[in-house]
């Protein structure tokens, strides 16, 4: 067993699979129980369908309320390949905060990616793609996670999204963050000793306590979709 908490792992989440253990009826969209055969886990956080990355699973119901409660702002790192070539005053838009329909967003950190600092494998199905018109990776590190916030960001600025991966998770503890090194897409690790001592000390739960009951894993989890 890892560390003193219950179990706690890293999914690089492919494209296509709900953040979820059971299936939804009438969905084309496959589930994570096939990828991740440990009982008692769920999501921390969730990605949509089709986006990819970064999921927390964990049977720890206090950590997971510690990582998606929005009054503590966990960064989120995304890299998202973008239709068009944005402008400076585009990236300073997404960076200060635009009016979405449900509201402002909050300050973030943008940068436009060179082709070098995009290791991620081709996505499987390919993004669709125009010849006339170019791509560009950005990097953006959001502290809030609204439904589909990236995309709507972008769309916002005239560059619509298309592909999204979730790349890292601050703990703001003071550590590295939690990333998808050595993970490939649908590859999933236990976390190690020492990301176990930090996220229980996250969680405020100490060696033989009796953690937090998760929620059931068939049920949609919180929220930090994209």
């Amino acid at each position: 067993m890892v560390g003193s908490g219950p179990a706690t792992l890293l999914l690089h989440k492919p494209y296509g699979v709900l953040s979820q253990f059971t299936p939804e009826a009438g969905s084309r969209w496959g589930c994570l129980a096939p990828l991740v055969p440990v009982p008692g886990v769920y999501a921390a956080g969730r990605l949509d369908a089709d986006s990819e990355g970064l999921l927390l699973l964990t049977a720890d119901g206090a950590l997971q309320r510690r990582l998606t409660d929005p009054c503590f702002g966990h960064p989120r790192r995304y890299h998202v390949q973008v239709e068009g070539d944005p402008t400076a005053a585009d990236l300073q838009r997404l960076a200060e905060g635009l009016l979405l329909r449900d509201g402002p967003t909050r300050p973030a950190q943008v940068r436009r990616l060179a082709a070098a600092e995009v290791p991620w494998p081709p996505r499987q199905p390919p993004i669709r793609s125009r010849l006339t018109v170019p791509t560009t990776w950005l990097e953006l590190d959001l502290r809030e996670g609204r439904n589909r916030q990236v995309r709507r960001m972008t769309a916002a600025v005239g560059c619509p999204t298309l592909r999204l991966l979730r790349v890292a998770m601050d703990l703001l503890d003071g550590g590295p963050p939690l990333d998808l090194e050595g993970l490939e897409p649908g590859a999933w690790r236990p976390v190690t000793p020492e990301e176990q001592r930090r996220l229980d000390r996250l969680a405020g739960v100490s060696r033989g306590s009796t953690p937090a009951s998760p929620r059931r894993r068939g049920r949609r989890g919180p929220s930090h979709r994209h």
